[in-house]
């Protein structure tokens, strides 16, 4: 998936509530440098990691492998995600490296890159098939509601936390999008210093 069209998919997502935005700010103050998984294995951490490049590969700028999505999404299946979502999510991981297994000999993570962006379109076109013609006409459907985010397929709440990650990023505002933040601040409410008669 080309970045533009990623762009496009963003734009045809419902704005978010201020509480989503707030706790994807708060996830993504998490990652850096020391950050220590604590929900995902590194076997799984594995697994998301390489899913994350192939849907947001590095390109003359950093992708998801770069932006540490990996480390988000450990953070949201940490503080966010009820036992049952992430155990639907941890399976869904066991899930993409059985199929790999099953249809090329290798875990995902051993698998080629061809085999592993087979597996992933495969997966694609599953959940597209799945939600049918109102998903083709109307693009993604990403509830704003806390509850409501890490429900669903599997390979559909994988993509909307990769997009999510990446695209809540430093490096994803400053070097993909090419946003800043306004330099400087308004100080509208200055105290009146009283002149000095001479």
């Amino acid at each position: 998936m080309q970045r533009r069209e990623v762009l496009k998919l963003l734009a045809a997502i419902p704005a978010f509530s201020p509480n989503l935005m707030e706790i994807l700010r708060q996830a993504q103050t998490q990652v850096g440098a020391n950050y220590k998984l604590r929900t995902l294995s590194p076997s799984q951490d594995a697994i998301v990691t390489t899913m994350a490049d192939l849907i947001i590969p590095a390109t003359e700028t950093p992708g998801a492998k770069g932006a540490r999505v990996n480390e988000f999404i450990d953070v949201i299946l940490t503080e966010w995600a009820t036992e049952g979502e992430r155990r639907h999510f941890l399976d869904g991981l066991a899930d993409v490296d059985q199929q790999s297994s099953a249809l090329f000999g290798k875990t995902f993570v051993d698998a080629s890159t061809e085999q592993r962006t087979t597996l992933m379109s495969a997966m694609d076109d599953a959940a597209m098939a799945a939600r049918g013609e109102h998903y083709a006409h109307h693009g993604n459907r990403v509830p704003d509601e806390k509850d409501k985010q890490l429900t669903g397929n599997f390979w559909e709440i994988f993509k909307g936390i990769t997009l999510h990650g990446y695209y809540t990023s430093q490096i994803a505002f400053e070097q993909e999008l090419k946003l800043q933040i306004i330099p400087g601040a308004y100080h509208g409410c200055a105290p009146i210093v009283a002149e000095k008669k001479a």
